[in-house]
């Protein structure tokens, strides 16, 4: 087992907060693409840490081409020898095509499409294999000389895939390196919807589960007195009601029964009841 942390979103104290977390043991340290660029604080986690591993936790997939991500992804293994995963993420439909202005289509198979296409164009530059991908949602022809990294000492990052339904989590298990489980799924989802899919998806691409990285950060409600017990309670709750609210999450009510939670809380959160939505939680 691998214990991770979060980075400070404060870019000026991230050369001492790594150092820290890797002087106290933290296996690797992540970001997530919420109101930063998800990528670039992980140069500097590379550059002041010898030892722990860097990751992206999520990155919005469809946001980005797969040029683009292959790129990042290697430049930013080859400057931290090897120590980069590359998390990925889909995201939401709104978001995708209302926030980054990008398409969204079937979103497992896009995902799929988009991994296999960044793997194309890494063979493509490590072993000089002709670039011929075309696909549905991503065609990549093109690749120069003049365009391929040099510094390919330590290859290509692995990729893991957040995921929440079933079969974006075969998905992971056919094409990633790993799997990120939704902090939003519980023990009984995981092990009758999550695991399942995963070894479907195993199964498919002829490895087994020694071959495979899950990793979860589920929610966790502590404090120093009752006082900040009951705060991080009430935050707890209304990031719960925040990700029951989701249509694309409503199965992982639905395995408790609550599936007619997820509606109530959609039709609350149209209504700007955010406060009212986490006292809906119990």
């Amino acid at each position: 087992m691998k214990v991770d942390a979060h980075m400070t979103p404060d870019w000026h104290q991230i050369p001492d907060h790594v150092k820290k977390l890797e002087a106290q043991g933290y296996d690797g340290v992540g970001t997530a693409e919420m109101n930063h660029d998800p990528f670039m604080p992980l140069l500097l986690a590379a550059e002041h840490t010898e030892k722990m591993e860097i990751h992206t936790g999520i990155a919005v997939a469809f946001a980005r081409s797969p040029m683009i991500l292959a790129n990042l992804g290697h430049d930013l293994n080859a400057y931290s020898k090897g120590r980069f995963t590359m998390g990925l993420g889909s995201q939401i439909r709104p978001h995708i095509t209302k926030r980054f202005s990008m398409q969204w289509g079937a979103p497992a198979a896009q995902m799929k499409e988009l991994i296999l296409a960044m793997r194309a164009i890494w063979t493509n530059w490590y072993s000089g294999k002709p670039l011929r991908f075309e696909g549905k949602y991503y065609n990549h022809t093109l690749m120069t000389p003049a365009f391929t990294p040099e510094n390919q000492e330590h290859g290509a990052p692995k990729v893991t895939l957040a995921a929440v339904g079933p079969v974006m989590t075969e998905v992971a298990g056919e094409v990633a390196d790993g799997l990120i489980i939704h902090p939003f799924s519980n023990e009984k989802y995981i092990r009758e919807v999550t695991l399942p899919a995963v070894e479907r998806g195993l199964e498919k691409s002829g490895r087994s589960r020694e071959d495979f990285e899950i990793s979860y950060s589920p929610f966790i409600i502590s404090g120093k007195d009752e006082a900040t017990f009951e705060k991080e309670k009430a935050a707890a709750k209304n990031r719960l009601a925040f990700y029951g609210s989701t249509p694309a999450y409503k199965n992982v009510l639905g395995v408790h029964g609550w599936g007619e939670m997820q509606i109530e809380l959609n039709g609350m959160s149209k209504q700007g009841k955010w406060q009212e939505m986490g006292e809906l939680v119990s």
